[in-house]
């Protein structure tokens, strides 16, 4: 027995017109999932069937979760295969507790999946973009209940299976590994994203550009990574400090390779590293949905001109240019080291650079 056979099970025996939950066939099934994906789980993680309470639930679902990281169905963040209303499609998604939410919001309704939803992306902008590939589904239940609304867009990242198509066991076994990993990294990061719920009515609404400062990195204080959001017309948007919280990881780690990093009193330029006698000039981008192309445009155009107005026409020394990215540039990285520029990036265990970031020892050879 494992996922394949109980998804299976819970598909073909579960009645969602019944309207009690004691004769429903398949309440037992799902009664028995925690034993039934037993050997199934990634390790430390147990699962739960949820079926309704006194009627039989328009959406059945088995949660999987690790207990020591909360999660409980009602908030936290947790794993849950949901089944559509039809029983003909089921969705693994990383989920957030819709409940508590609702409780806070004191609504049902649009404006708490508009909260979850912003909420859902900002969590994946901060996941790195190669764990995430390929888990951009966007479930769609078949259910007007408000529930079911609310797990559509509380979905952080999701892959979806039809029923008569459902992959094999051993496929099925990695999927889950795959999310249990995404969902680690996605408990690292919740503690930091804030959805900030303006009233009703046109409002631009900005939080303060408050500063992170370190120890030992007297000149290296970047702007906090907080999110900032924009509502039009009542229509919440997000607009992500990505570039604040590219600059804060990278300065501590750049520090042990060597590098001073010095953001304070060298604007309009994002950054300046120094080492031996040396200086660098350094861009930070964000990739934006894994499309590098204007990214490292925007970065090319701004280190040359701030290159020739700071440096060429003051004068001064010529510094070695950088550009700093959110995630892998690809062929990109080739096209900037043509240009002279350095390239280096963030990755899901750490930091990856071009030749020339690798020749001056910001980051190892992969």
């Amino acid at each position: 027995m494992g996922i394949r056979a109980l998804l299976f099970d819970v598909a073909t025996s579960f009645d969602t017109t019944c309207t009690t939950t004691s004769g429903n066939p398949g309440q037992k099934v799902l009664k028995e999932a925690g034993t039934r994906l037993a050997a199934a789980l990634p390790y430390g993680m147990k699962a739960k069937g949820h079926g309704g309470q006194g009627g039989a639930a328009a959406t059945p679902w088995i949660q999987v979760f690790e207990p020591s990281a909360g999660g409980s169905g009602t908030d936290g963040l947790y794993l849950a295969y949901i089944f559509a209303a039809d029983l003909k499609s089921v969705a693994l998604t990383l989920q957030q507790g819709v409940t508590v939410f609702s409780e806070q919001l004191k609504t049902r309704g649009r404006r708490l999946r508009t909260h979850v939803e912003v909420r859902a992306q900002s969590l994946l902008a901060e996941l790195p973009q190669d764990l995430v590939t390929g888990w951009t589904d966007q479930p769609k239940f078949k259910h007007d209940g408000w529930r079911a609304r609310a797990y559509e867009a509380s979905s952080v990242a999701a892959r979806c299976y039809e029923i008569a198509h459902l992959p094999g066991e051993e496929d099925l076994c990695a999927d889950l590994g795959n999310m249990a990993t995404i969902l680690k990294a996605a408990l690292a990061v919740e503690p930091h994203i804030e959805v900030v719920n303006a009233p009703e009515g046109p409002l631009v609404e900005y939080t303060s550009a408050t500063h992170v400062t370190y120890e030992g990195l007297e000149g290296f204080r970047p702007k906090t990574s907080d999110d900032y959001y924009v509502q039009i017309a009542a229509r919440e948007q997000r607009k992500k400090r990505v570039h604040e919280g590219l600059l804060k990881r990278f300065g501590p780690y750049i520090l042990n390779r060597g590098f001073t990093p010095i953001t304070e009193r060298v604007h309009p330029r994002d950054l300046v590293l120094q080492a031996e006698n040396q200086e660098w000039l350094v861009e930070a981008k964000a990739v934006k949905k894994g499309n590098a192309t204007q990214a490292v445009r925007e970065a090319v155009g701004q280190l040359l001109e701030y290159r020739y107005f700071w440096y060429v026409q003051k004068g001064a020394p010529q510094p070695f240019l950088l550009g700093l990215f959110s995630e892998d540039i690809g062929v990109y990285a080739g096209y900037l080291e043509n240009h002279g520029i350095g390239a280096i990036w963030r990755t899901s265990d750490g930091w990856a650079g071009s030749p020339s970031a690798i020749a001056w020892g910001m980051t190892d050879a992969h």
